[in-house]
């Protein structure tokens, strides 16, 4: 099964797929949450967005609680904070664990993929990305502390993008 048939709800709770979400075109998936010391990543998150949206591009925010209780509110909350403080404008999908035993299963694929530094396995925190190409083939990962407008992450971008 492809990364892009998994099946996940959009944060109003209405049942999508990571390929619905991301319209057949390359996206970074991101874990989010509203009260962590790297939430203002959502300005870069959106700013990615803007940048190469028009480019065939997606950003996804994946809302987790698992890191330090940092993602506490209600679906509508976690809208509400997002549009309001950064003006989000990238699709969010439901809150769930990307660890542990009740790991969602896009977390199983995603986090059998090596970061830059050969790390696989668990999430670190709060803002981990992978970015997928058109197909849903994990082709690279970003720890939490990789800004969003850093360079090596937007030339991988750029290197899946058609024009």
């Amino acid at each position: 099964m492809s990364v892009l048939d998994i099946a996940i709800n959009r944060l109003d709770g209405s049942p999508t797929t990571v390929g619905q979400l991301t319209q057949g075109q390359p996206a970074l998936l991101v874990n989010v949450a509203s009260q962590c010391g790297l939430t203002p990543q959502y300005t870069g998150l959106e700013e990615l967005q803007r940048t190469y949206g028009p480019r065939g591009f997606t950003v996804v925010g994946i809302p987790c609680n698992q890191f330090g209780g940092q993602e506490p509110g209600s679906a509508e909350e976690i809208a509400q904070f997002c549009s309001a403080t950064y003006g989000a404008t990238f699709p969010l999908t439901e809150k769930v664990e990307v660890n542990g035993p009740g790991r969602h299963p896009l977390y199983e694929v995603l986090t059998a993929v090596a970061d830059d530094q050969g790390r696989d396995g668990d999430v670190q925190w709060n803002f981990e990305k992978f970015l997928l190409d058109r197909d849903g083939t994990v082709v690279a990962r970003f720890g939490p502390r990789v800004e969003p407008g850093d360079e090596a992450l937007r030339k991988n971008v750029e290197a899946l993008l058609d024009d």
